[in-house]
């Protein structure tokens, strides 16, 4: 059985698009925060794998054709932004300034964990842009010689996290403004957190979707900096 799905060119997408549909179907009956479709599709797929003695790679030929969605997915969140325009030009130096702080935070993060837990520069640079988009953060990894695998893993786990979290956060620290908790929740858990941030709100999808971009841009040039401080 493992070889026959190993052969075939269409198990990866199949297994992708199924897993991740299960994990929908979870949210909704279950209503928990844990039981996010991306998550749920991690898990599925790596027992599907070790079930029937697939190899990653064999899996990964396939599933290769999802990630060329990843950057147009990504763009097509320009659309409520355009929705939004005059609120954002209105908020224009408040939004950039939120921006900003949160690409400096998560990158003092870093710099703070490395130096407590002794990373060595490889290791260090691995995690700087674990905040933004896997698009832009495994071009980042891989020109400052971070292990690239491992960066996405941060990403997706640090944007699943972000999912899971971000309105009980927004709850916890009182955070209403909705141009707030959008730009909070796009500059620190990317596309996925975004997510989260649509379905609070179509303000709060907005601010998330701009907050990718200029995260992303802004993580470049912060990370080719504090690369040199390890």
């Amino acid at each position: 059985m493992g070889e026959i799905l190993t052969n075939s060119v269409f198990f990866g997408v199949m297994i992708s698009v199924l897993a991740y549909e299960l994990g929908v179907i979870a949210k909704k009956k279950l209503k928990l925060a844990i039981f996010n479709p991306l998550l749920v599709a991690i898990a599925v797929i790596i027992v599907v794998l070790l079930a029937f003695h697939v190899d990653y790679k064999s899996y990964y030929e396939g599933a290769k054709y999802l990630s060329y969605l990843l950057t147009p997915a990504t763009v097509c969140l320009a659309v409520p932004l355009y929705d939004q325009l005059a609120l954002l030009k209105k908020n224009m130096k408040a939004v950039l300034l939120g921006i900003f702080s949160g690409v400096a935070t998560s990158l003092l993060c870093v710099l703070a964990f490395a130096a407590i837990f002794h990373f060595d520069h490889e290791r260090y640079v691995t995690f700087l842009p674990k905040s933004i988009t896997t698009a832009i953060g495994m071009g980042v990894s891989e020109e400052l010689g971070g292990i690239v695998t491992i960066t996405v893993a941060a990403i997706i786990i640090t944007g699943v996290v972000g999912n899971m979290i971000a309105e009980t956060v927004c709850r916890l620290f009182r955070i209403e403004e909705p141009i707030a908790r959008g730009v909070a929740i796009g500059s620190s858990a990317h596309a996925i957190g975004t997510v989260k941030a649509m379905e609070m709100g179509e303000i709060e999808g907005a601010m998330s979707g701009l907050s990718i971009a200029v995260a992303g841009i802004l993580t470049v040039f912060g990370a080719s900096i504090f690369a040199n401080f390890i």
